[in-house]
């Protein structure tokens, strides 16, 4: 099993940053590519940004330019850092971790929120 374990939300005026953080524990062995997913209220679960072992990033498209992922392998934490803000940035922030063992079987964090305001 893996822990994940976030931090870093909460609220923010548009145009601020904010910066996530998600530490894994336990198996680590069992994950590779570390990202994260946000849920805004009444709108299905995206794919913010993904960062791989070696780095290799991805990011939603309206994302871009505005956050950087990143990660230390030394400590298994993944970082996002998040500048710019607007409304639209507003939801529940969920880390997860790819599971390469188990196809489906992928880990999640708790949640933490993030709440912009004009």
């Amino acid at each position: 099993q893996v822990q994940l374990a976030e931090s870093g939300g909460g609220l923010v005026q548009t145009g601020g940053s904010l910066r996530l953080s998600c530490a894994a524990s336990g198996r680590i062995e069992e994950i590779d590519t570390m990202g994260w997913y946000r849920q805004a209220p009444g709108k299905q679960r995206e794919l913010v940004a993904s960062v791989t072992r070696g780095r290799d990033t991805r990011y939603l498209d309206s994302v871009k330019g505005r956050f950087t992922i990143s990660r230390d392998n030394t400590k298994n934490t993944v970082f996002l850092q998040m500048s710019g803000l607007n409304a639209g940035d507003t939801g529940l922030y969920y880390c997860y971790a790819q599971n390469i063992f188990r196809v489906g079987a992928d880990y999640w964090g708790q949640g933490t929120g993030v709440t912009v305001s004009s």
